[in-house]
């Protein structure tokens, strides 16, 4: 399947970025997508069964535990990792295949990923 993406501008090159990526990266139940959504203020992080489009384990920073959170942007994303990593070893995922979402491995989506390794995901 050939998606094909027109136009300019960030969104545009963020979508055809994303559309690249996905060609290549697919989660079995072995070793599950760690699959990154970044907006402006929040971090979502999911690890997703693509085999059967199932979604194991989500963590973001409009849950629960980020009430009262202190710190920059990039702190939060870096909890959200680690948080994810928690909850996946819970559920016996050891090892995950990261997905960026199309967005460039800098900063609070390079932070999730590091949050995700130091709590233990092999990434």
């Amino acid at each position: 399947m050939t998606v094909q993406i027109f136009g300019k501008g960030k969104k545009v090159a963020l979508q055809r970025r994303h559309a690249r990526l996905r060609k290549k990266i697919v989660g079995t139940p072995e070793r599950p997508r760690l699959v990154v959504t970044r907006s402006n203020r929040h971090m979502v992080a999911q690890i997703v069964d693509d085999t059967k489009g199932v979604t194991l384990v989500s963590e973001s920073t409009l849950h629960n535990d980020f009430q009262g959170f202190e710190g920059t942007k990039t702190e939060a994303a870096k909890h959200v990792g680690e948080l994810l990593a928690k909850k996946a070893q819970e559920a016996g995922i050891t090892a995950v295949v990261f997905d960026r979402g199309g967005n460039k491995y800098t900063g609070r989506v390079a932070a999730v990923a590091e949050g995700a390794r130091e709590g233990g995901l092999a990434l």
